[in-house]
Order: C-alpha cells, then structure tokens, then sequence
C-alpha cells in the first residue's frame, strides 16, 4: 500500500491525502512508495519518496489535476516566496495562481520534486536502508523511472487522468514521456523548449559538467555527503558552463559585452562582468544544490530517448493521443527549435511548431511566462 504523508510525518488517505479543508496552499507533503520502484536499467530502489506541493482544490473525481514539472535545477515550489524545503522563490510565479493560466479556482495544480533530486524527493544524498548517503551507490535512473514514480504518486492521489501535464527542458521530457507511457492518463500536453531525444551536443554539453564535478578531489567517488566537504569547485564550474548554454549570445553582448566588473582590471586578475554574472549563479546554486543530484539528473537526461524499445522516435511519439501543443524559444541554442519542429510533426494531435519569442535563449520558457500562458489557454479554453 502506498500513503501520502504531511510534513510530520503522519500518514493521510492515499485518496484524499493531495488535499485537505483549510492547509494552505504550497504546502510540501512527502509520497512514500512503500514497494521498491523497478528501474528501467535492472535493479529496483526501495523506499523511493517523492516530496510535492499542490495549490487549489480537486474535483470530487480529480478530473481537474494538472501536473508541472520542474527543469534540472527546480524543485516542487512553483510559486511563493523562499522558504523551508525550497530555498528559491517560485519559479512559474505568474503562471499558476487565482485568476492566471493554471487558475487555481478552476483547477488542481500538482508540482512533485523530481526522484533523484534533493529537495525532499529520494535522491544521492538521502538514506539508503541501512541509514547512511546513498551517495556514489544511488542507482542510474532514467526519466521512465521517474514518471513511474511521479504515476505512483497519482494513484496515490486518486488521479486517474490528468487534465494538462506541463513542462519545459527536462520537465518536458517528462511530460513527453508521459503522454507516451500513459496515454490513457494525460488529456492535453504542452511541451516547451524540449525535445524528443537527448542530442549529440547535449550529451557532450553535459558530460563536460559531469566531469567537472568528478574531477573535484571533494568528490570521493560520490561518497562525500557527511565528510564536511563537497565537490563544490566541481559544481560551480559545471552551473557555469550549462548558465552559458540557457542564455542567447546576443543577450550576453547586449548585457554584459566586453565590460570589465566594476573596478576590476581583467588584465590585472579582475574579471569581466560576465564572469561576474557566471561567478554568481554558480555560487548560488552551490547553496541550495546538491552535486550528485546534479549527477544523477544530468544522467537521465542524457539517456532521454521516447523511441527506445517503442519502434523509434516516429513510433513512440504516434502514441500521444493528448490534445498537444509543442513550443520553442526562438534564441534557444541547447534545445533549438528543430527539436519541438520534430515532436510537431510526429505527434498526430500538434497542429504546428509554436514559437516563443525571447532575447533569453533557453531559458526563455521560464522568462515569457505571458507568452507560455497564453499557450496553456489555448490548450485549456473550453
């Protein structure tokens, strides 16, 4: 039997556990699967956990749920300020919300922390059975095995179907991959700035990152939680890099341009503004980030293929009977736009390629929240 938990711990109603009269809205409650998950690579993880916030209240049948999935980085807070359990403020501030696009007057919303991740979801840093880090043991996950756990979590819940499953970048390969491993259970699918198969380029971007953070001396083969040390060098280098491929060129000219940080002489050690800008997205995310969860999900993403074992990307993707609407950022170098071209064509029920103009590159599906808005309407209008 699976339960819902709240945050002390105490066991809810699997059917009634996503939402009770008067908890306030964004409330982090844990899924506890009490059968060990099987993994699409052999093995199995026991006592997988899956940390999820939701915000307005569920149909009697659940008919009004949606899911939202979080990029690499995200986690299950969506929208509010910072806080316990989700150290960043919202990060689709805009999007859901009384009167906004996922108005949640009307419908459901449900955000899990990715398995694998490390904001109270069961990832490297979290106990094994025997009580100690999983660390460098924690098994290779797919994002299969991470939509089977999140489809654990909507049984749970009592959500047979899921009225809209969004998400963007990893988000939308998971959201892609449930509309291929649960076509009974997803009705209407936006996918943005994703694509239906990790590239050649993106593995490459990615096992750069990888190595970065291996090459860390605090790295100790993923064994480093509870020494007081993490591969936190390692780390910031590799935010830097992967910060480098969610802008667009022309933002950072615009920017930043050649201009030197403050006082700083770059000729005399001092850094460049870009630097500056880099310096400190890597050091922010060393705060709230764990590296092997960094490692854990960069190797889901890199093993993304909808086609694998289904007859091909052609094959996989003719199994998406959702109401789907597939859109790309125009300035997007890591995801461009012939990858969401790819999934227009192939999904019979994506009428075209939608674009979303942004001078912001990848992240662009973050930034235009008015434009991917109106998106969702289009998908959601009665």
């Amino acid at each position: 039997m699976n339960t819902v938990r709240t945050p002390s711990g105490v066991p809810l109603p699997p059917a009634s556990g996503a939402w009770r009269e008067g908890d306030p809205p964004g409330l982090r409650r844990w899924h506890v699967r009490e059968k060990p998950l099987p993994l699409e690579a052999g093995g199995e993880l026991p006592g997988a956990r899956l940390a999820f916030e939701t915000w307005g209240r569920p149909a009697p049948d659940a008919s009004n749920a949606v899911l939202v999935l979080h990029a690499l980085t995200g986690d299950s807070h969506v929208v509010g300020p910072a806080g316990p359990g989700h150290p960043t403020a919202g990060w689709w501030d805009g999007l859901v919300g009384p009167g906004r696009a996922l108005d949640t007057d009307r419908w459901f919303v449900v955000a899990p922390n990715v398995l694998g991740g490390c904001q109270g979801s069961t990832g490297p840093s979290s106990p094994d059975p025997a009580g100690r880090p999983w660390g460098g043991a924690f098994p290779f996950l797919t994002q299969r095995d991470q939509v089977a756990a999140e489809a654990d979590l909507a049984d749970a819940l009592g959500i047979d179907r899921w009225a809209l499953v969004i998400g963007g970048s990893m988000g939308g390969m998971r959201a892609l991959e449930w509309a291929v491993s649960y076509p009974g259970r997803t009705d209407a699918l936006p996918l943005l700035a994703t694509t239906a198969a990790a590239s050649a380029e993106q593995i490459a971007l990615a096992d750069i990152q990888l190595h970065a953070i291996r090459s860390d001396p605090h790295w100790r083969g993923g064994d480093y939680h509870g020494t007081g040390h993490g591969p936190h060098a390692g780390l910031g280098l590799a935010r830097r890099l992967a910060h480098v491929t969610y802008r667009s060129e022309a933002e950072l000219q615009v920017r930043f341009g050649r201009s030197p940080q403050g006082a700083e002489d770059p000729w005399y050690g001092g850094r460049y503004q870009v630097a500056s800008y880099l310096d400190h997205h890597a050091a922010k995310l060393v705060r709230r980030f764990d590296a092997g969860s960094y490692v854990a999900l960069s190797e889901a993403m890199n093993s993304h293929d909808i086609g694998r074992g289904r007859g091909g990307v052609r094959g996989a993707l003719s199994r998406v009977t959702a109401r789907t609407l597939v859109a790309g950022v125009d300035s997007d170098r890591l995801y461009p736009p012939s990858q969401q071209a790819e999934l227009a064509a192939g999904i019979a029920s994506a009428d075209r390629l939608r674009v979303i103009g942004s001078p912001y590159g990848h992240d662009g599906f973050l930034i235009e929240v008015e434009q991917v808005a109106a998106l969702v309407g289009e998908l959601l209008a009665p």
